[in-house]
C-alpha cells in the first residue's frame, strides 16, 4: 500500500465508514424503539458511502464493485424522497445527484474495447472470480430492490426482514470475494454489519410472535 495505493485504499475505507456508521446508527434507533426503523441518515450515509465506493470501484478497476452501486444508489434517493428530504434540496443538488452516476458510467463506457479489456479481462482477477464477486454484488443490490418493491407498495421508506436476510447472505458472499481478492476494505466493511444484520432479523421476528 504504498504511493497512491495508498490513497485509494483511503477511498474505499471511508465509504465504508460511511456504510458502516448507517448500519451501527440504525441498529442503535432499533434497539431503542424495539422495532426495525428506516431513519433519514442511514439513507443519507449511503449516498455518500455510494458515491466513494463507485470512485474506489474505478480505481480499482473492479466492475464487481461498480456494478453494486450502480443501481443501489437510485433507491438511496427515492428514499430520501418518500421521507421528505429530497424536495428540500436545491435543484443544482439534485441535478449533481442524479447525473453523477450518468456521467461516470458513460466516461467508463466511452471506449467499449478499452472498457471490456479493463473490466473483464484482467489477469489478476479470473473471470469466474469476476462472475462470483458480481453475483455477490448483484444480490447486495437485490435488497435495495426488494425494499423499494416493499416499500412502495406501502407507499412508506421501510426496512423489513427480507432485507436484513438478503443483506446476510450477500455480505458472506462478498467477503469471500474480498478475501479471494485480498481486498481489506471489502472484508473489513462487509464484516461490520454482520452482527447488525442479525439483530435486525431477531427483533423483526419478535414483533412478528
Amino acid at each position: 500500500m504504498q504511493g497512491t495505493t495508498i490513497w485509494v485504499y483511503a477511498i474505499g475505507f471511508l465509504a465504508q465508514i460511511f456504510f458502516s456508521a448507517r448500519i451501527l446508527y440504525q441498529w442503535v434507533v432499533t434497539e431503542k424503539a424495539k422495532k426495525i426503523l428506516s431513519p433519514p441518515l442511514f439513507w443519507i450515509l449511503s449516498i455518500f458511502g455510494s458515491y466513494l465506493l463507485f470512485i474506489y470501484g474505478v480505481l480499482r478497476n473492479d466492475f464487481a464493485i461498480i456494478f453494486g452501486q450502480f443501481i443501489a444508489y437510485y433507491i438511496y434517493l427515492w428514499n430520501l424522497n418518500m421521507q421528505g428530504i429530497w424536495k428540500r434540496l436545491h435543484l443544482s443538488v439534485k441535478t449533481v445527484l442524479l447525473a453523477t452516476p450518468i456521467v461516470a458510467a458513460a466516461y467508463l463506457v466511452r471506449d467499449m474495447e478499452v472498457f471490456t479489456t479493463l473490466f473483464f479481462r484482467q489477469k489478476d482477477i479470473p473471470f469466474w472470480l469476476l462472475i462470483f464477486g458480481s453475483a455477490g454484488q448483484l444480490l447486495f443490490t437485490f435488497r435495495f430492490i426488494y425494499q423499494w418493491i416493499y416499500s412502495a407498495h406501502r407507499h412508506q421508506s421501510l426496512l423489513p426482514i427480507g432485507f436484513w436476510i438478503i443483506s446476510l447472505l450477500g455480505s458472506g458472499i462478498i467477503v469471500t470475494y474480498g478475501i479471494i481478492r485480498h481486498d481489506p476494505v471489502l472484508i473489513l466493511g462487509q464484516s461490520v454489519g454482520f452482527v447488525a444484520y442479525v439483530r435486525n432479523i431477531m427483533i423483526g421476528l419478535q414483533i412478528r410472535k
